[in-house]
Parts: C-alpha cells; structure tokens; sequence
C-alpha cells in the first residue's frame, strides 16, 4: 500500500510538473503573437500565420505525439536492450521521414506558396523547413525520459525552446522593423526563431541526457514493421486534438486569401483582411487556456484511475472535468465576445474585424470541450474514435469555408470554424455517453451557469455603459482599457460568486484544481450561512 501510494504521488508530482511547464509554453504562445502583431501591423502578421502552421504541425507531432508513441514503446519492456533498440529504430524513422519532410516543404515552397495564393510566402516556409531536421532528436529525448517517469527535463526543455523562440521573434522582428526591411523578410525571421527555439530544446535535453548512465548497446530480435506501426498510430492518435487547431489554420492559410480575392477584394486588402482574421488565434488560445489547464490538471487522475480500475473509479474525475471545461469555457467564450471591440483596440490598436472576431472567440467554448474529451478518452484508451471525429470537423471546417467566405468574408470564416468544433464536439459527446451512460451533470447545474452568464452580462454592460461617459478617447488603448479590463474583473467577480453560492462544483471538486484550496474557502464562507 505504501508504494501504491509512493507510485500515486511520484505519478502526480510529474503531472503537475508537465501540466506547470505546459501553461507557461501555451502563455507564451499566445501572448508573443499581440506585441508581434503591433510590431508587424495585420498584412505582417497576415505573412506570419500563413506560414507557422506548416512549421507548429511537426512540431507538435514529433515532439509531442511521437515522445509520448516512444514513450508508451519503451514501457512496455524492461529489458535495456530492447529499449535502446526501439531507441535506435524510432529515432531513424523519424529521421527519416524528417528528411522527406524536409525535402517536400523546402523543394515545393514555391507550389505551397502559389497555392496559398503568395508566392512570397516561398522564402518562409524554406526558413521554417529547418525546424523538421531537429525533430527526431526531441522525440527520442523526450519520449526516454517520459519513460522514465522523469518529467524537469521535458519541462525544463520546453520553456527553454519557448521562451527562445519568443524571444528571438519578438527581439528580431523589432531590429527587422527598425531597419526598414520589408514585411517577409521580417517573417522570414519570426519563422528563423522557431527553428532556433527548438534547437535550443535539443541542446538542453543534450546537457541533461550526459548526466545519465548510458547502457553497452546490445543487438536484439525486434519487430520492426510493429514498432514503427505501434509508434506512428500512437503519435497521431494522441497528438490529432492539438494537431487539429493547427490543421484548421492550415485550412484558413488555403482558403481565406484566395476565396476573398476570386470574389473580387484586392489582394492586398485580402492580406490585411487576413490578418485582422488572424487576430483571433492568441484570443481563442488564451480564452481556452484557463478551462483546458484546469481540465488537463484532472486528466493524469483519470488515467490512472482507469488503469487500476478499469474506469469505475476514474468516474468523479470524468465529471469533474467535464463540468470544469463547460463552467470556464462558457463563461470565457461569452465574457471575450462581449467584451471584443474594447480587447481588439486595447491589443491590437483598431476596431477592426470586432464582430468576425466576436464569433471567433465562440470557438473557446468547443476548444473548451473537445480538447479535454479527447484528452480523457485518450487516457482511457479510446483515440482512435476521437482522431476520426476531429477530422470529420476539419472536414465540415473545409465545406463551410468555401460556402461562407466567397459571400460572408472573414466572417464566414469564423462561422465556419464554430461549425467545425461544434461538430467534433457533439460526436465526442454522443462516444462519451456510449462509454459512460451516467449523467455528466444534473440540469441545476446548467440552469446556475445560465444564471451566472446572466448576472454577469448584466454587470458588463451596466459597467461598458458607464465607462462611455468618462472622460477618455473611445477609440484610444487607454480608453478601452479603462472599459474593458474593470468590465473583466466585475463579470468574472459575479460569475464566480454565483457558481460558488449554488455549489455546482463541491469544496473537494475545487481542491483538485490548480489553486483550488483558495477558491474552496472562498466558497465556504459564501455558504457558510445555508450549511
């Protein structure tokens, strides 16, 4: 019991570790992207999303969806010489296929470019190509120490590679702008980052690695053509509800420019068009990110749980994850649409594109959902039902664009990307229910959401209305901030006192998230007087 109990704690100390570390990349990752954009305008930013897509793609792949496939392999054995041969045979498959891949991108720029509808784009996605030859190196390391249970270094190596990168593009898009050079040639080095970022992750997991014993390589019998099919089914499976946001920006890289400019739009008013459409990402990306973190937080409990149990006690952990991606997803979906045209001119300088963005945000709320079902069903052993939902909605994403973009503009778009998670979303659902026939939740607790989303609305317009009448410029950052950022604080403040009062997560559900222990007190003393 004592080492069930060990084992338990070491599982959830490396949890937590990884989820910490994957807060900090995803933070990151999002919030580079406004000071990016103030830095470059929107046709800037415009050039740089055409691109990142092809690169984020491998990048997650190989170094998530392929670490965790490696991962998995080498649990399956003890014995150190067949670990080091699937090793040995993961890392030259992947070498392989990132020489191949490399090839592809960096040869066929060009055509990829003219696909896009920008052959200018051409010189970006051969810079970006670099990033693939690194990716076997990051796989293996990481996937050896998951194996190990060893979970500081892949933190440690993926702020590093992050914070590198950020700091490469930010620091050499603004010398870039300084010195007047054009627009691609500024992407061209907010793409160079991302390939020095991932480097640096190489050469930390390198530093790390030589402190470990490394055991005399030993030729053992290994079915290849298994390993490599086992390590390829694994890493799509695992990596498809990450990889899809990206595949839906690849869809949008395809379409939205030459859709706009076929029905008649400039092409450089469709760059720019593009651009404001793009504002969206770092938005959806810091929205989901609070109910996705709070969800993967409980997932390393499911999985666990299922593994011992079969999933009979995973169940209170499903629940829970479900109701805590439906409570902060909902409320950051509604209170970020409200709120956009004060947050498009507070990040972005204009008001642009507020109501395609405004439905672009909705997307948090699918996003909000999806990720942490496929996460759970992934830990259950159930991906390969959830990697084919995710591509019947990319699918639906690829429909919906050519229907709405040609008569709705960037709007359609962002239409279309609602469509395409509601989808996923709804099949995951209708799978979940088949797995789990029990109910998620009772309708109380949807009813109090209801209330709370209310209540808060309320207070957000009362407080937008007031805001009007101060002295400030309307149109200016100051003055969206001083609607938009007290408007954050009020509604968030009354959402949660609602939720908090009609109890719809109990004090040991809140104990289970990241700072938990202080919302569960909080929630004490406002139903101190009904207990």
């Amino acid at each position: 019991m004592a080492a069930s109990e060990w084992n338990m704690k070491a599982f959830m100390k490396g949890a937590s570790i990884l989820t910490i570390s994957a807060l900090i990349v995803k933070l990151l990752g999002a919030i580079y992207r406004v000071p990016f954009q103030n830095l470059v305008g929107d046709k800037g930013f415009y050039i740089y999303q055409q691109v990142y897509p092809f690169v984020g793609i491998f990048i997650i792949w190989t170094t998530y969806g392929a670490a965790v496939g490696i991962s998995k392999l080498l649990a399956d054995t003890q014995i150190p010489e067949k670990r080091r041969a699937i090793l040995k045979l993961s890392f030259i498959y992947l070498s392989v296929l990132s020489v191949i891949a490399f090839a592809a991108l960096f040869l066929g720029a060009p055509v990829i470019a003219s696909l896009m509808g920008d052959i200018e784009l051409a010189p970006l996605l051969r810079t970006g190509a670099y990033v693939l030859l690194v990716m076997p190196f990051l796989a293996v390391f990481k996937g050896t120490y998951q194996s190990r249970g060893e979970m500081i270094p892949i933190a440690v190596s993926g702020v590093g590679e992050q914070g590198i990168r950020v700091a490469i593009i930010l620091i050499g898009t603004w010398l870039a702008v300084q010195s007047q050079a054009s627009l691609y040639e500024t992407g061209t080095i907010a793409v160079f980052g991302a390939v020095v970022g991932q480097t640096a992750g190489v050469v930390i997991l390198a530093l790390w690695s030589c402190k470990s014993y490394k055991a005399p390589f030993v030729t053992v019998s290994l079915d290849k053509k298994q390993v490599i099919k086992d390590l390829t089914l694994i890493s799509l499976s695992v990596s498809a509800s990450s990889l899809i946001i990206l595949m839906y920006q690849m869809v949008d890289a395809f379409t939205i420019l030459n859709l706009l400019t076929n029905s008649g739009l400039q092409e450089e008013s469709a760059m720019t068009l593009k651009g404001i459409y793009d504002r969206g990402q770092p938005l959806v990306q810091l929205g989901s990110l609070i109910a996705t973190t709070l969800a993967m937080a409980i997932v390393p409990l499911i999985a666990h749980h299922t593994a011992i149990s079969g999933g009979r006690s995973a169940w209170p952990f499903v629940r829970l994850t479900f109701r805590v991606a439906i409570l902060f997803g909902w409320a950051a979906a509604i209170g970020l649409a409200v709120l956009l045209p004060q947050v498009n001119v507070l990040l972005f300088e204009t008001n642009e594109g507020s109501f395609a963005l405004a439905v672009f945000c909705i997307q948090i709320f699918w996003l909000s959902l999806v990720l942490p079902l496929c996460a759970i069903l992934q830990g259950a052993g159930s991906g390969k039902i959830p990697a084919v939902l995710l591509l019947i909605g990319l699918s639906v994403k690829i429909v919906a664009n050519v229907l709405l973009v040609p008569r709705f503009g960037i709007t359609g778009a962002a239409f279309a990307g609602n469509i395409g998670f509601a989808v996923t979303a709804v099949g995951l659902l209708v799978y979940f229910k088949r797995l789990w026939p029990e109910r998620l939740a009772p309708g109380r607790f949807y009813g109090w959401i209801l209330i709370a989303t209310v209540a808060m609305l309320a207070v957000v317009e009362s407080w937008l209305t007031i805001s009007n009448t101060l002295p400030a410029n309307l149109g200016s950052r100051l003055g969206a901030a001083q609607s938009a950022l007290p408007a954050v604080v009020l509604g968030a403040t009354v959402f949660l006192i609602l939720v908090m009062k009609s109890r719809v997560l109990a004090e040991k559900d809140w104990y289970l998230l990241p700072f938990g222990k202080r919302l569960a007190q909080v929630q004490l003393l406002l139903t101190k007087k009904r207990r």
